[in-house]
């Protein structure tokens, strides 16, 4: 019997497979509000085991790229109420990814009164691509203040709840790719010199102080984390003492109970490879679910699996190009190559129009 098929549990939910659909930025959100075209992309994919959604703002500031969804309105809410309807008739179960961009970012992406924030005032290296005026460099962020750091706090715990509301199975923080949470992780975009600055226990004070308000707010079965130790997507460089802060942080998520801590190593696309040993630290240190994600396929899937290495295996790429990704691993078909020239455009083509074995 295929482990990858089989059932699996994850906190109180199960899950009909332990194929994971990764959360991946598709800018189909017009205005911000999810909408039908989503709602049918993420039907369409509903036979994972588990779907995680694209990044998702909790607030006005998080929305650092054009036509990314927001989970902070009435309107967002309901329209996230009706994707995690038309996904839970397919079987699948559903967390929204909560993805606070932080200095990623750039003023014409704002909606108004929005503010561009993160640890300190350094600006991220790279461009960012707007609807108005096309690709600009990542704007100068505001260095946020005490108060700005208990309103994001506040807003993750009030954006779990919409989560809830909307008919979430849960939520995962996104600690990863070079995004606000991580931003506070990492010495280079953190140059605080108070309580959240300086020692690994201050940089990732705030990471804990959002898991704690998720936790709070809906419970730790509902609450996961994705992490990306030794990525460097956003300006995020190497630097020495990563594995011990990362060890670190691993048995801090242990100690809150979380539902699952995500491991990113997105060494396929070309970043520096997770080493084995960060893999089986977490492996070692976290108790409960582990999902593994970088460039797998069923193959790789099922050894990592049949060796214990993780509990369940996200595949991004794959479930973007391929709805039925679930089938055509199970009879061995040939898979869709994915469309890059349609990753983030608006609209149907290379989003919802991938053929399914007939």
């Amino acid at each position: 019997m295929s482990l990858l098929f089989s059932k699996a549990t994850l906190g109180p939910l199960s899950l009909q497979n332990r194929m994971i659909m990764s959360p991946m930025t598709r800018n189909r959100a017009t205005g911000n509000i999810p909408n039908d075209l989503m709602a049918q992309y993420y039907a369409q994919r509903a036979t994972a085991g588990l779907i995680i959604t694209e990044g998702t703002s909790p607030s006005p500031n998080g929305l650092g790229y054009p036509r990314i969804p927001g989970i902070f309105s009435a309107a967002q809410v309901a329209g996230w109420k009706l994707i995690t309807e038309a996904v839970h008739t397919q079987g699948a179960k559903m967390f929204i990814q909560f993805m606070h961009c932080g200095r990623i970012g750039h003023a014409l992406n704002l909606p108004a009164g929005a503010r561009l924030l993160a640890p300190s005032a350094v600006a991220a290296a790279g461009d960012i691509y707007t609807d108005a005026e096309g690709l600009k460099p990542n704007g100068m962020p505001q260095a946020m203040s005490d108060a700005d750091i208990k309103a994001t706090i506040e807003e993750f715990a009030q954006a779990a709840k919409n989560a809830v509301a909307a008919g979430f199975d849960g939520v995962e923080l996104h600690g990863a790719n070079g995004y606000l949470l991580e931003q506070f992780i990492r010495p280079n975009s953190n140059q605080r010199t108070d309580r959240y600055g300086g020692s690994i226990e201050n940089r990732a004070r705030f990471v804990l102080d959002v898991a704690d308000a998720a936790i709070k707010a809906i419970g730790k079965d509902r609450v996961g984390i994705r992490l990306s130790p030794f990525g460097v997507f956003n300006d995020m460089p190497l630097y020495d003492g990563m594995e011990s802060d990362y060890t670190w942080l691993a048995q801090q998520l242990n100690e809150r109970g979380l539902v699952y801590i995500h491991l990113v190593d997105h060494s396929s696309m070309g970043a520096p490879p997770v080493p084995e040993s960060m893999k089986t630290t977490f492996r070692k240190t976290f108790n409960r679910t582990l999902i593994l994600s970088g460039g797998y396929d069923a193959a790789r899937a099922e050894s990592d699996l049949a060796t214990g290495k993780g509990d369940l295996v996200a595949f991004g790429r794959p479930f973007l190009a391929n709805p039925d990704l679930v089938a055509r691993c199970k009879t061995g078909a040939a898979l869709n190559a994915p469309d890059f020239s349609t990753f983030y455009t608006p609209g149907e083509k290379g989003y919802t129009d991938y053929p399914a074995l007939s």
